[in-house]
C-alpha cells in the first residue's frame, strides 16, 4: 500500500480509537450516525460515497476527501466517475477547491497504484 494511503489510514485509526475510548456520548453518536448514513438505502453506497466526496471537497476537508476517495475506490467507482464528481465539486465550491482537487487526484493515483 502506498505510504500516503497507509499514513492516512494509520493516523485515522489511531485517533478514532482515542476519540471513541474517551467515551463521549455525543461523539459516539455522531460516528454512529455517519456510519449508518452511508449504508445502503434508497441510494446505493457508491452514490452516497460520491455525494460525500463532493460535499467534502466543497467544504475543503482533505481528510474527508481521502476517506470518501478510498471508500469510493473500494465500491468500484471509476476514475472518470470520480473526476466528474470532483468537477462538480469544483464548480460548486469555486476555484478555492482546486488545491483539494490536486490532492484528491494524487490520492486517487496512489489508490490505483496500490491495486497493482
Amino acid at each position: 500500500m502506498s505510504d500516503i494511503i497507509q499514513e492516512f489510514n494509520d493516523y485515522r485509526s489511531k485517533m478514532n480509537e482515542k476519540l471513541l475510548a474517551d467515551n463521549n456520548k455525543i461523539v459516539k453518536r455522531i460516528f454512529n450516525l455517519d456510519t449508518n448514513a452511508y449504508a445502503p438505502g434508497a441510494l446505493d453506497v457508491k452514490t452516497k460515497e460520491l455525494l460525500g466526496l463532493v460535499a467534502s471537497a466543497v467544504l475543503r476537508c482533505d481528510d474527508c476527501v481521502k476517506y470518501h476517495l478510498e471508500t469510493s475506490h473500494k465500491e468500484g467507482v471509476t476514475k472518470e466517475e470520480m473526476m466528474e464528481a470532483m468537477g462538480i465539486a469544483t464548480l460548486v465550491g469555486g476555484t478555492i477547491v482546486i488545491p483539494h482537487l490536486r490532492r484528491a487526484y494524487e490520492f486517487w493515483e496512489a489508490l490505483e497504484e496500490s491495486e497493482n
